[in-house]
């Protein structure tokens, strides 16, 4: 990483977090409906509200020891569950931290956070403080912890730009393990800890609802700047007034993401019915060119490059291109095949009606009316198009 001055333009005011109202806390929790954003979700039988780091391992290895399921929750907004009893132990992470390591000109800030921090919080920090690289991930809920499993991404950046080592818990040796940025294939929404969930390893064992390394804290680093990194989002650059690749102060870049994800129903409002999601449902589609050929995609389809953030050899570059991959819009997918804003309306289960990427729960829906409608959507897709859509949220008891 070269050396760079730091960048100060103006003073940066105190900026307020998003303040997710809909939240209960865990040791009050009698279902998964009440910590997760979809609210919906069967009875639980024990639930852990960790305020420390031993007490976190140690329920981790209370459910392991048991045989029993174990999910560990965050912001409860990437959670699909069933109407079936959870049977296992539900761990929520207390603990909210954020501690700057250094700030310096030549190597940027380094901060390290609890997992359970808020994501939002940890933006906050770095844009009030002058530091580069998060501002537009702002107003995703969640956890930091979680942020690093999922890969978190919007707006053209991804988590993976700032994140340097993990420190986490694996399961299989009961042992504390740091995990280096280079060593957690971070990509399109996927790391090695949700790969961890869904595939089983090289011993069969699969890990899920919850990683095999669980997240206890984070390190970042960020460049010194008051100025966002050039914004490549053209629907960004638009509501900023600037031109794709142009910069913004990093404060303006937060708030104009936040006006754009509350016209998406992207920011959890108690009172809108379209934020009772897990945001966008479903993945955009990456494909190989054979993958391309052999679909029915039609030409005026989306097409993007696909670029991978943990190649980027300076803070602030752009991301080099995957050579041989397309990125498609799932939303584009599901529109054009038949499923537009509010399809499903007046059912309990329906899209949002402010974008077409997002299942909702318009109130009494269960998780099992969520799902449906989410396999209704894939059968769709297939057909029209013969590409298949992913969930993105961790779905338990299906």
């Amino acid at each position: 990483m070269s050396c760079s001055v730091p960048e100060f333009h103006e003073s940066v005011e105190t900026i307020p977090p998003v303040q997710w109202t809909r939240w209960r806390a865990a040791e009050a929790a009698h279902s998964l409906a009440d910590v997760t954003t979809f609210e919906v979700g069967g009875k639980l039988s024990h639930v852990v509200n960790a305020t420390s780091e031993q007490e976190l391992i140690a329920a981790v290895i209370e459910a392991d020891t048991a045989g029993l399921p174990l999910l560990v929750v965050g912001g409860g907004s990437n959670i699909l569950a069933s109407s079936k009893n959870f049977e296992g132990i539900i761990v929520r992470d207390a603990r909210q931290e954020i501690t700057t390591v250094f700030e310096e000109g030549c190597p940027g800030a380094r901060i390290h956070v609890t997992a359970g921090t808020p994501w939002d919080e940890t933006v906050v920090y770095a844009v009030e403080h002058g530091w580069m690289g998060m501002e537009a991930l702002s107003g995703i809920p969640g956890t930091t912890g979680a942020a690093i499993v999922q890969n978190i991404g919007a707006y053209g950046q991804e988590v993976a730009g700032t994140v340097a080592v993990a420190r986490t818990f694996d399961r299989l040796t009961r042992s504390v393990r740091t995990i280096f940025m280079s060593d957690m294939k971070l990509g399109y929404r996927t790391s090695i800890l949700k790969e961890s969930m869904r595939r089983p390893d090289a011993e069969g064992k699969m890990w899920g609802p919850s990683p095999r390394w669980i997240v206890l804290d984070v390190d970042f680093q960020l460049r010194l700047a008051t100025l966002s990194e050039p914004v490549r989002y053209g629907q960004l650059a638009e509501a900023l007034g600037i031109e794709p690749g142009s910069r913004a102060p990093s404060s303006d870049v937060r708030a104009a993401v936040l006006e754009l994800r509350r016209g998406k129903g992207m920011v959890l409002d108690d009172s809108d019915r379209d934020t009772y999601s897990a945001g966008s449902f479903f993945v955009n589609p990456v494909l190989t060119e054979a993958e391309v050929a052999a679909s029915r995609l039609p030409d005026d389809a989306p097409r993007f490059a696909v670029t991978d953030a943990t190649a980027v050899n300076q803070i602030g570059a752009a991301a080099p291109k995957v050579p041989g991959l397309v990125k498609t819009s799932a939303a584009w997918l599901i529109d054009h095949a038949g499923f537009s804003k509010g399809y499903g309306l007046p059912g309990p289960a329906a899209l949002s009606s402010k974008h077409a990427l997002a299942l909702t729960n318009r109130g009494g829906a269960s998780g099992e009316d969520i799902a449906a409608l989410a396999r209704e959507i894939q059968l769709g897709v297939w057909e029209k198009f013969g590409v298949q859509l992913e969930p993105e949220p961790v779905l338990v008891g299906f």
